[in-house]
């Protein structure tokens, strides 16, 4: 799980492309222009169950319908024939049951019809409301799956890569028309698009995810003599700056800044330099739990704090460390 334990849970989404009877039903108008949706279909099981649990985990599901009409004025311009002249009719038509998302999966993708793309071509991105969503979601991480692999599903892969994102391709939940094909585009995908992972991997850190964990850094505390002398050096002579904050807990002033120090005064018996280090976590609750069992040594209990509900515990050496989470 090496390559996805660089990414984060909260900055990730699930794209689910194109799971319509028109592509996996055998009655819709893959099946009927002689296509083993069978094969297709295979998928199912796996993405259904992966679906649910990026639910269950807040991780958002996005669903990308394709949608067609009968007359296209921009594909009638076309001298030479579309994909679409290769079937026996234009697929999932608007308003048709071929367009419709399959019975399995139809209830999960109603959870929030807000997450539905309609597009128009292979590419979820193109002419579409896609890429606003993402940014608007915060996502910088996309887990695909879906059908067909070498037509919207590679080409959504290559427009999520130009555009920058974190590209998961999900093997087991992903379908195409020929092995051979789909054989070929996951070497070429591997190679210069995404990392290919599947259900059970991403599963898996998806409940890693999930528990108590520290995130990362968030700033060292200084006690300074003259706390004045010391916000002009780090401000105005190196360039530091400066975020809103109350004062601390005990009364004393708070000066965090944003290049990852804060500053404040000497307190009572109090005349070490340092006087902790803090950090953001996952579930405060279930950390407090656990140290608590491990006889970890507490300076202050699970409290309303400056950023979150906060602890405050002794390291093996008695350094403080700060643990947080974030309020919503």
């Amino acid at each position: 799980m090496m390559a996805l334990d660089t990414l984060e849970l909260k900055t990730s989404a699930l794209l689910v492309i194109d799971m319509q009877n028109a592509f996996v039903h055998d009655k819709g108008t893959l099946g009927i222009s002689g296509v083993d949706t069978k094969r297709l279909a295979t998928i199912v099981p796996a993405l259904k169950g992966l679906v649910e649990r990026c639910q269950a985990a807040g991780m958002p599901v996005i669903w990308t319908v394709q949608e067609h009409f009968q007359m296209d004025a921009v594909r009638a311009r076309k001298k030479l024939a579309a994909h679409t002249a290769k079937r026996k009719q234009v697929s999932a038509l608007a308003g048709t049951w071929d367009e419709a998302i399959i019975d399995e999966l139809k209830d999960l993708a109603a959870i929030n019809p807000s997450f539905v793309v309609r597009k128009h071509r292979f590419g979820a991105f193109y002419a579409t409301r896609l890429e606003q969503l993402l940014r608007m979601l915060g996502t910088q991480t996309l887990f695909v799956t879906g059908t067909t692999t070498n037509a919207c599903v590679e080409t959504t892969i290559r427009e999520a890569y130009l555009r920058d994102y974190d590209v998961v391709a999900l093997t087991d939940c992903i379908s195409g028309v020929s092995e051979e094909w789909e054989q070929t585009a996951l070497e070429v995908w591997a190679q210069y698009f995404c990392v290919l992972s599947d259900s059970s991997e991403t599963g898996a850190w998806i409940e890693a995810q999930r528990k108590p964990r520290t995130l990362g850094f968030a700033h060292m505390l200084l006690q300074v003599v003259d706390l004045e002398a010391s916000r002009r050096f780090y401000i105005e002579l190196l360039g530091f700056t400066e975020r809103k904050a109350k004062p601390l807990a005990d009364g004393r002033p708070f000066v965090p800044l944003h290049q990852g120090i804060a500053l404040t005064t000497g307190g009572p018996d109090k005349p070490q330099q340092i006087d902790h280090m803090a950090f953001r976590v996952h579930d405060v609750q279930g950390l407090a739990d656990r140290l608590r069992r491990a006889n970890v040594r507490f300076f202050q209990d699970l409290h309303d704090g400056i950023y979150g509900r906060t602890i405050y515990v002794a390291d093996p050496d008695g350094n403080k460390v700060e643990l947080y989470e974030e309020a919503a």
